[in-house]
């Protein structure tokens, strides 16, 4: 299948250029997701310090999948009066 693709991307170069940027949003978009949940993680008022330092491992160690995981453990809204 991967054969194909590189075939077909020699090919026209257009898929190849369309093919790169694809790739290129997707580690920007991971990269700003992982960033988001950092900055997440250290505001939130709900968690303790060994929390917040766990779960920044976790998003250290394996990116893209502890942002997924941290996105789908955490609670939705902390009720924190903005000042």
């Amino acid at each position: 299948m991967f054969t194909y693709l590189m075939a077909t991307t020699n090919t026209y170069p257009i898929l190849s250029f369309i093919w790169m940027m694809l790739v290129f949003f997707f580690f920007v978009a991971v990269f700003f997701a992982v960033i988001w949940a950092f900055i997440d993680n250290f505001r939130r008022p709900d968690h303790s310090g060994w929390a917040k330092a766990g779960w920044a491992l976790v998003i250290l160690i394996l990116p893209l999948l502890g942002t997924l995981i941290y996105l789908i453990a955490r609670p939705a809204v902390v009720d924190v009066a903005v000042v």
